[in-house]
Order: C-alpha cells, then sequence, then structure tokens
C-alpha cells in the first residue's frame, strides 16, 4: 500500500526536540548523586527495525538527562546487544522458568556494567528486566525512558515515582 508518512520513533523525536532545544532537558540533578545507569536496546526497534542510529539516538537522550559520565553502555550493545528475553510475547507466555534462564544472558550483560539503574524504553523489555532483577535477586532497579526524562525535566508527579529505588524517589520534590 502506497504512503505519504514515515514511521518514526518517540526516541528519534526526544533526540531531535533535545538538539533542536523544544525539550529543554539538562543532567544537573545528578552531578552530585553520580547515579550510574546502562540502558537497553530493545530488540524490535534496534536489531529488527531502526539500527543503530535510533541507538545512538538512544544514548544521546540517555546521556543529556543523566550526564555521560554517568553513562555505562553494556558490550555488545546497539544492533549487536543481547535480547532480555520477554519480546515477542515471550513475556506472557507464561513460561516463566524458560524466559528467565534466557533472559539470564541479559541480567548478566547488564550486573558486568556495575550500573545503579537499567533504562528500559520498551516496555515489554522493562517487564521482563525488572523481573530478571527480583527473581535473581539482582538488587538494581529497572526506569522508563520518559520517567527520566520527566526527572529531568523537573515535571515528574510524586505518584509517578513509586518504581524508583530510594535514591530517585525525592530528587526534584
Amino acid at each position: 500500500m502506497e504512503h505519504e508518512f514515515e514511521m518514526e520513533s518517540i526516541i528519534r523525536l526526544y533526540a531531535r526536540w533535545i538538539r533542536e532545544g523544544k525539550l529543554p532537558v539538562n543532567s544537573d540533578w545528578n552531578k552530585d548523586l553520580g547515579i550510574t545507569f546502562t540502558v537497553q536496546d530493545p530488540c524490535q526497534l534496534v536489531r529488527k527495525s531502526l539500527g543503530d542510529p535510533v541507538a545512538e539516538d538512544l544514548r544521546f537522550v540517555v546521556r543529556s538527562v543523566v550526564g555521560g559520565e554517568n553513562f555505562i553502555d553494556m558490550w555488545p550493545n546497539k544492533s549487536n546487544n543481547y535480547c532480555c528475553g520477554g519480546g515477542g510475547g515471550f513475556l506472557q507466555s507464561g513460561y516463566s522458568d524458560a524466559r528467565r534462564a534466557y533472559g539470564r544472558i541479559k541480567l548478566d550483560q547488564i550486573l558486568q556494567t556495575g550500573a545503579d539503574y537499567c533504562i528500559a524504553p520498551c516496555h515489554n523489555c522493562h517487564s521482563q528486566i525488572h523481573d530478571l532483577s527480583e527473581h535473581f535477586e539482582a538488587g538494581f532497579p529497572v526506569v522508563h525512558l520518559w520517567t527520566l526524562i520527566c526527572l529531568s525535566l523537573g515535571i515528574l508527579g510524586e505518584n509517578e515515582r513509586e518504581y524508583l529505588g530510594s535514591d530517585l524517589r525525592d530528587v526534584g520534590l
């Protein structure tokens, strides 16, 4: 079917709006705290769709909101990053043991970074990585990208902080 529109990821738009000054995020909130973050590259978005350019934009957005010195990238990353094991319906499939066993590769990859938090821009990734962290008692929280954007803008509501760690829960209040 012919069309005159172009598909775009919200991550690419966030990056564009930050570069254009339309989304005035900053990382000042984290300068003294020094809370570290790593980021999950969602398979559907990066490996199966838009590739490394969207992964680069994702990193630009993350560095803009948490500070470049507080970002620890996983290895491998971008189009070569490991799947979290929760996509494609697997998260809802009921095969929790198999899903967690497969996701152990991702969990170990996150733990190797030593980051305090894992950012997941995809809801399935967020739910899977959160489950992995809790099930294997890994001890790191998982945070949505939009939560950090809102935090950096000073507009994150009190009721939107419940799932954050105690180190972030009161930032900017």
